[in-house]
């Protein structure tokens, strides 16, 4: 859907149909017609984490490049690091369409896609081929006929151990019928003993530890916050992304607002950074985590990085901004740090998560 031709493409592309306009834009990625990133890269927004050096804190959410066609033209464009996936063990088609619909007054998608992607098999194969350079994240989800959820995402991470940055355990879509009741404590604790095992088992084996997130809903209870954090730090995850789509619809107007799916783009951006800013203050900070919803200005980049965000990721933002908005993020959040007298972004982390915890949820 990002529009990677140029800002005249990107009407063109809004006038299609979503989901031809994304595999337009894929194409046009993997023909290597997009945009390159000429402007030298600020030192401040250099981010180290997990072990990986990050050139900024901005990347691709995941949903974007499903099966890892494009991670190379994603880092590219100018992002600090790329998320494929969510891929599952065995390829599936996903839901009936039509399945994706744009609100465009309200600068939001609305998508009830169901993991629709070609499988670990694929996937791996591309990575493989790749030569190993720049942050590659893969996440990872469970098919939606599976009889034993956790053992598919146990499949991911011996799958792509090899050539992963780090993984993202998808718990929060909303287009998987009860995959969300995986971020119950109990059955989330269960669920990552399981996945850290198989991590144990390769680090046992000689391989490096890859750092494990795990991407929650914001639609998760003001009760429920805590105790899901808390299950999650017991569990030793190495961050947390915050947050998936929502199924809420609060204040919207357009009529499209009424299909089912899970909900991105702007309308998420204050739920989804007031449950980023709980999160921080629930971990003490000592989590890094990755904030993502509603991100379609350089302010409100800056914003969920102040709200506690260590990186950052971003979609739909890029279906009204195009990739111009990547280089608009970065030249604001490097003058952030210069007005500020700060060296590094790094330093603005969560500067602000007190006032946007205490921030009603809608």
């Amino acid at each position: 859907m990002m529009s990677a031709l140029s800002g005249l493409a990107r009407p063109f592309l809004l006038k299609l149909d979503p989901e031809v306009a994304h595999e337009l834009t894929l194409r046009a990625l993997e023909l290597g017609a997009y945009p390159r990133c000429a402007a030298a890269q600020s030192q401040a927004l250099a981010v180290s984490l997990w072990g990986e050096s990050f050139p900024n804190p901005l990347g691709i959410a995941a949903g974007f490049d499903k099966d890892a066609r494009v991670p190379d033209a994603i880092l590219g464009l100018g992002f600090g690091f790329a998320e494929i996936g969510t891929t599952t063990p065995r390829p599936q088609g996903g839901n009936p369409a039509p399945r994706v619909f744009r609100l465009v007054r309200e600068r939001a998608v609305i998508n009830r896609l169901g993991f629709n992607n070609e499988g670990h098999a694929t996937a791996l194969r591309r990575l493989t081929a790749r030569p190993r350079r720049g942050v590659v994240g893969v996440n990872i989800g469970a098919n939606k006929e599976s009889s034993d959820r956790a053992a598919d995402y146990v499949a991911g991470i011996e799958a792509f151990y090899e050539v992963a940055s780090y993984f993202t355990v998808n718990i929060s879509s909303p287009n998987t019928p009860g995959l969300r009741d995986l971020q119950a404590p109990a059955a989330l604790g269960e669920l990552l003993a399981r996945v850290m095992a198989a991590r144990a088992t390769k680090v046992a084996a000689g391989a490096p530890r890859r750092p494990i997130v795990v991407k929650i809903a914001p639609d998760l209870a003001e009760d429920d916050i805590e105790p899901v954090v808390a299950a999650l730090v017991a569990s030793g995850v190495d961050g947390i992304a915050v947050s998936n789509t929502t199924l809420a619809r609060t204040g919207l107007v357009d009529p499209v607002a009424k299909e089912a799916g899970g909900l991105s783009g702007s309308p998420l951006f204050h739920r989804a950074t007031v449950v980023l800013a709980r999160v921080y203050r629930a971990t003490d900070g000592k989590i890094p985590l990755i904030g993502i919803g509603g991100i379609d200005s350089p302010e409100a980049a800056l914003a969920k990085i102040e709200a506690g965000a260590s990186l950052l990721q971003l979609y739909t933002g890029l279906i009204y901004e195009g990739p111009g908005l990547i280089g608009r993020i970065k030249a604001h959040l490097s003058e952030a740090c210069a007005k500020r007298g700060v060296a590094s972004i790094t330093e603005l982390t969560g500067t602000r998560a007190a006032e946007w915890a205490a921030k009603p949820l809608s």
